[in-house]
């Protein structure tokens, strides 16, 4: 795959289609470029022209020394969208992908024609921050991988684990195999650790959906409602599902991105 030398790192990404517009889409903690495979096809069906990325400190881009914030992670991204000379995007994150386009939003608004946050939240709150707390405990005495076997009984709903036994044993067996190193992992957890734009959302001017998994307990979708409360003007949409939803449920949550893209594009 193709890389760039930006924002003093290298990035390793990939840019599909060539349809007249442009979707950014921005992965969640610990997950590579490989993470939106349930999403590419659609959108390319769909005509849209698609970059994807490794965030830093996974996949093949480079892992510099943490930690790392979500406004750190927004400027590679710009760095990376003005180095490939597009303009007029959509950008999409999930999770900690949606923190990070938050602060891409805020600091980077011209070019923008739309923004979806998935799966996210404009702070951790009590809840989030004790549970990241101990995955960052858990990462030091047991691994990456052990954290990241905990985070699929987080990521999927109780039918997904019941109906689609196998389907869950691959994606548990996947994310266990995951091969970040403790030191970058950590430095992308500090990011969902310290991200905190609640009182800035409001001067967010971009097209905004915020989309939750109906079933979300990792970022529990009151904490995604009151984000979208705090954007001026934003959209709601819910699609079946837990926080993974983009896996468990690809096609709903495909349709809702792709209708609001369209819905703003030109």
């Amino acid at each position: 795959m193709p890389t760039a030398h930006v924002n003093d790192i290298t990035i390793n990404y990939q840019l599909e289609g060539d349809g007249p517009e442009t979707i950014v889409l921005i992965n969640g903690l610990a997950d590579d470029l490989a993470s939106w495979d349930f999403q590419v096809p659609a959108l390319l069906e769909a005509g849209l022209r698609v970059l994807r990325f490794d965030n830093r400190g996974i996949g093949a881009t480079d892992k510099p020394a943490g930690p790392y914030t979500s406004r750190l992670l927004a400027d590679d991204a710009k760095a990376l969208v003005d180095h490939l000379g597009l303009t007029d995007v959509h950008l999409m994150g999930v999770s900690m992908g949606g923190m990070i386009a938050q602060e891409y939003a805020l600091a980077h608004p011209d070019g923008l024609k739309s923004l979806t946050l998935a799966c996210t939240y404009a702070a951790p709150g009590a809840f989030c921050s004790r549970m990241f707390s101990l995955w960052a405990d858990m990462a030091r005495e047991m691994g990456v991988p052990a954290v990241m076997r905990d985070v699929t009984l987080w990521a999927f709903t109780v039918p997904f684990f019941e109906e689609r036994t196998e389907e869950a044993e691959e994606f548990e067996a996947a994310m266990a195999a995951l091969d970040q190193p403790l030191d970058a992992y950590l430095a992308q957890l500090s990011v969902i650790q310290t991200h905190d734009t609640v009182e800035r959302l409001e001067r967010i001017t971009t097209p905004t959906l915020v989309l939750a998994g109906e079933e979300d307990i990792l970022i529990p979708v009151r904490l995604s409602r009151r984000l979208h409360a705090a954007v001026p003007d934003a959209t709601w949409a819910t699609v079946p599902g837990g926080h993974a939803c983009l896996w468990e449920t690809p096609e709903p949550f495909n349709t809702t991105l792709i209708d609001f893209v369209r819905a703003h594009a030109g």
